[in-house]
């Protein structure tokens, strides 16, 4: 019998429905059977064999991880070499570099297991969000930007998948892979397939 994976969701604050919906779906184009569980306490890592961390405010993610322990469990977690997915703010949280202006020096994300160097709010504001087409292999994939950060440079062990107006959006580091839009908004799940192939 075929071992059942958990997938989890770092349930701290974000898109944590919209993830959901992405898994689901993307577990039934690929005859895969999954299990879903909303990661909201440190015990709950225990049972999951990859982790979504979604779109949302990087800093209350942090704000509210830290009161419970959730972020030194996380960093236990991907130590393990786990297979993890950031989107938006998930990219921030998983990059070692993080500015929040060009000259600005940099942070590390509260999870730095990405060689990233990452802008936050590099696309602009709220009102500056926008979706553009983009080329993916197998096709265009529709990417939703809302105060989306910039990837400005990548490390050497760092894949870039796909670009816009020549900058990584969607990249891969062994079982890591971060995308600065938002794939979960869409009903498009290649990219959701491309996690759940890593674990």
């Amino acid at each position: 019998m075929e071992y059942m994976r958990t997938v989890g969701i770092l349930g701290l604050q974000g898109a944590i429905v919209e993830h959901e919906t992405a898994l689901i779906n993307a577990a039934r184009n690929m005859n895969m059977d999954i299990k879903l569980k909303r990661i909201v306490e440190p015990s709950d890592l225990d049972a999951i064999d990859g982790l979504v961390m979604p779109g949302g405010e990087s800093t209350a993610m942090i704000l509210i991880g830290s009161k419970n322990g959730m972020l030194d469990a996380v960093i236990n977690f991907l130590e393990k070499g786990k297979p993890a997915f950031g989107t938006c703010a998930g990219a921030i949280l998983l990059s070692k570099d993080v500015k929040r202006g060009e000259n600005m020096e940099g942070k590390k994300g509260a999870f730095p297991f990405m060689d990233t160097e990452i802008l936050r709010n590099g696309y602009g504001r709220q009102v500056d969000s926008f979706s553009t087409e983009l080329d993916m292999q197998g096709g265009k994939f529709k990417g939703i930007f809302i105060r989306a950060p910039i990837i400005n440079s990548v490390g050497k062990d760092v894949e870039v998948l796909i670009e816009f107006m020549g900058k990584p959006v969607f990249v891969r580091q062994n079982k890591l892979i971060a995308t600065t839009f938002h794939p979960e908004l869409t009903d498009d799940t290649r990219i959701h397939e491309v996690f759940l192939k890593l674990i």
